[in-house]
């Protein structure tokens, strides 16, 4: 597969791309050869069917079907052009027009083929040896010649490059990627990406600043843990509140003394894929989405590993906003440490609104499956706002509980609460009501449970590993936030 992707002028296309619709006529466009190729029988204009004819003059032409125009999503465009992607990479095609087409000509479908077309550029083999054939290096060159269509063709573009900045964070092994690490990644995209600052709190500081949660789970690891801040702020003089996003980065989990089994242990580096997309989706705010008020980023990174140090089942630890919990089960460290990055959201950033995203429980995978993610909150604002942004984006989630019912089910009796539950009944909404306890009443708060979803599925993307999801799920969400502002 092409190595990148770039939105480029070039002026001579290797191929030009036509789409076609079932309920609609072909375009003018259209080549005579082609033409005459979309009226075979063989070519019904299927959603993600493609064809290719070489006209007389001019670049070869693609014809690709999206199917009945009428029922035309963002999802559609993007899958049919990961399709594209593959066509055009088997072909080895390096410069790709778009032609004009009215029914397309908007920002959100151009977007759609950019992103496809990144994803379907991101190579899983990161650490090729010896023994691995080198792969050709090529950069694939788009561009469209509909204007609002190639305006959202290169936002696609960004977008998709910060979608696979994620999924190589993700996919980095527990050898590389510890949380110091994932640190030097946030400084990295600071110095790559303008409008962003980072600060690191480790070491004596998370004593001094009360993060209990990081200091316990990652007490048994000699990868030291740490909580990540980035900002982006386009006007300090301002003084608006922050969205702030908090993603859970634990950087692999063993389980602790609460050990996991020898087939529930391997592919635990995907448990930093929260806090990944929240980096993924800062480095979309500072070079694509770029809103007009602040974000802040908290990245909660641990490695959750056993020694003579490890915490305990049966251990009370107690929060800088004063909750205390019994530990229960260690392998549900994940909300421990986000937990210190709510409070400190709360406390520190006086936020406009709070959004954790985590892969947290094998509950949610078992109510959603990979078809969404669990989205639990209270406020009718950001229910609204979520939902938009799932269909928008193709990142799709689905309301879950989180009631007073799912509180008081957490509540322990030696400390305020638990931080498990045996028995795993309603264990997604158990997450949501433990979060919710390090939350200020009066802040709008959402949990983003995408346990089910940090791996792709064989359906939908070419090669096999990290989705990357959460990205453009963020992403359209601070968009629309910003569009309104």
């Amino acid at each position: 597969m092409f190595s990148s992707v770039e939105h480029s002028n070039h002026p001579h296309p290797d191929a030009l791309v036509h789409f076609l619709f079932t309920d609609k006529d072909a375009p003018l466009s259209l080549s005579d050869e082609a033409r005459s190729a979309s009226s075979r029988p063989e070519f019904n204009s299927k959603p993600g069917q493609i064809a290719q004819v070489f006209p007389s003059s001019g670049p070869r032409e693609i014809i690709v079907g999206l199917g009945d125009s009428s029922k035309l999503s963002v999802e559609a465009v993007r899958k049919a052009a990961i399709k594209l992607a593959q066509h055009i990479d088997n072909c080895q095609l390096e410069v790709i027009h778009f032609a004009e087409n009215s029914t397309l000509n908007e920002l959100k479908f151009g977007q759609a083929i950019g992103v496809g077309f990144q994803l379907a550029s991101y190579n899983p083999r990161q650490m090729p040896g010896s023994r691995t054939e080198q792969e050709r290096e090529v950069s694939l060159q788009i561009k469209a010649l509909s204007e609002q269509f190639d305006k959202g063709l290169a936002r696609g573009v960004g977008l998709g490059n910060a979608v696979n900045f994620s999924r190589r964070l993700v996919n980095t092994p527990p050898n590389i990627a510890n949380p110091l690490w994932m640190a030097d990644q946030a400084h990295d995209l600071s110095t790559r990406c303008q409008g962003l600052s980072v600060r690191v709190i480790q070491g004596q500081e998370l004593d001094e600043e009360s993060l209990i949660g990081h200091i316990n789970v990652g007490r048994a690891s000699c990868n030291p843990p740490c909580m990540i801040r980035i900002e982006w702020n386009p006007d300090p003089s301002a003084n608006q509140k922050p969205v702030v996003l908090v993603g859970k980065t634990v950087t692999y989990d063993t389980g602790g003394l609460s050990i996991k089994s020898k087939t529930g242990m391997p592919g635990m580096k995907h448990d930093k894929a929260g806090g990944c997309a929240v980096l993924g989706v800062m480095q979309a705010v500072a070079d694509v989405i770029k809103p007009n008020f602040p974000v802040v980023a908290l990245l909660t990174a641990a490695e959750n590993s056993i020694d003579a140090t490890a915490y305990r089942p049966d251990d009370v630890i107690t929060y800088r906003n004063g909750v205390t919990v019994e530990v229960t089960n260690t392998d549900a460290e994940g909300r421990l440490v986000l937990a210190d990055g709510l409070c400190w959201a709360c406390e520190i950033e006086n936020p406009e609104c709070v959004i954790d995203i985590a892969t947290l429980t094998g509950g949610v995978v078992t109510a959603l499956g990979a078809e969404f993610a669990g989205l639990f909150t209270e406020n009718e604002r950001l229910l609204t706002e979520f939902k938009a942004a799932g269909n928008l984006s193709g990142e799709d989630v689905w309301q879950l509980p989180l009631t007073d019912g799912f509180r008081d089910m957490m509540k322990g009796s030696v400390s305020d609460i638990v931080n498990s539950v045996p028995g795993g009944k309603g264990h997604a909404s158990q997450g949501a009501a433990f979060l919710s306890c390090f939350v200020t009443p009066e802040v709008p708060f959402a949990h983003i449970d995408m346990a089910g979803l940090s791996h792709t599925r064989n359906d939908e993307f070419p090669v096999d590993g990290p989705s990357g999801w959460g990205v453009r799920l963020l992403a359209q969400f601070l968009t629309a936030r910003s569009e309104n502002n």
